[in-house]
């Protein structure tokens, strides 16, 4: 089943309510390759739904992370960037982010090992500490390899 239409159902499930430009911002995140600011969201629609506004857009990225259906990466110079979280472990990945170019990676090196050592850390955390985890988000911050050459290879 495509991402979209997972999302879309378990989107209209939780929400209740459901709305063109919840509509229209799901797909374009749903059909976005790479990691997408509000503003990129916003322009992205504009041609099409020049009715919905950037507010719109960012209550509806809101409404979509505190429902855990988007994840939220923030770039060096501290502007946010959403994607659709996977469902499953199919896809599931965590980031690289470039501290000079604002670059973000996915890579899914180690994800079976990265997947089990977190459910492991999620188990003793909720138990120690009563705390339930809804989802996690790991970021290992640096330099790409361009800018690791602009920079003299640091």
């Amino acid at each position: 089943m495509p991402r979209r239409h997972c999302a879309n159902q378990r989107l209209r499930e939780q929400v209740g309510r459901w709305t063109e430009p919840r509509n229209v911002i799901l797909d374009v995140l749903s059909h976005s390759k790479g990691h997408l600011s509000a503003k990129e969201i916003y322009d992205a629609l504009y041609i099409t739904h020049p009715r919905i506004g950037i507010t719109t857009v960012y209550r509806t990225l809101e409404l979509f992370l505190r429902l855990g259906f988007i994840q939220k990466v923030i770039s060096p110079d501290g502007e946010a960037h959403y994607e659709l979280r996977t469902e499953g472990n199919k896809g599931h990945h965590h980031h690289l982010i470039c501290l000079r170019c604002g670059k973000i990676i996915d890579y899914q090196d180690f994800a079976d090992e990265e997947l089990e050592l977190v459910k492991k850390t999620e188990k003793v955390l909720t138990q120690k500490h009563n705390f339930l985890i809804l989802y996690h988000n790991i970021e290992f911050l640096g330099l790409c390899d361009k800018c690791r050459k602009d920079a003299g290879d640091i």
